[in-house]
């Protein structure tokens, strides 16, 4: 019944803009932190925002601050994060992720995962 499903990846250029969302079931948008992670090709599963259950706190990591922007509507029941001045460095599958605890900056505290959407950002 728990489900998170991702939309909004696409084949983009350097510098463009993007909005992915992540429609949740009721009870993990009104219960669960929520976030998302990215894995590009050869590399491990990585953090990238996280938000807090009322979204009054919010987390990046080192590489996006400053250009993305994650938020969520509750009454929605939907997760966005907005991602600006994209690079290639970017291009990866995004996960869109929630979790019981009070943060969620590391895989290890993920407890359900969407089923990603790619990115994809070109030189």
């Amino acid at each position: 019944q728990v489900q998170l499903v991702e939309s909004g990846g696409a084949l983009v250029q350097a510098g463009d803009s993007l909005r992915l969302s992540c429609a949740a079931s009721a009870l993990i948008s009104s219960n669960y932190v929520m976030g998302w992670f990215r894995q590009g090709p050869g590399k491990e599963r990585e953090f990238v925002a996280a938000i807090s259950r009322r979204g009054g706190n919010t987390d990046y990591a080192d590489s996006v601050k400053g250009r993305f922007t994650i938020s969520r509507d509750n009454a929605k029941n939907t997760m966005y994060l907005q991602m600006n001045s994209l690079k290639p460095e970017d291009t990866a599958v995004y996960y869109c992720a929630a979790g019981r605890g009070i943060k969620l900056t590391s895989s290890s505290m993920v407890n359900y995962w969407g089923q990603g959407t790619q990115v994809t950002v070109s030189s």
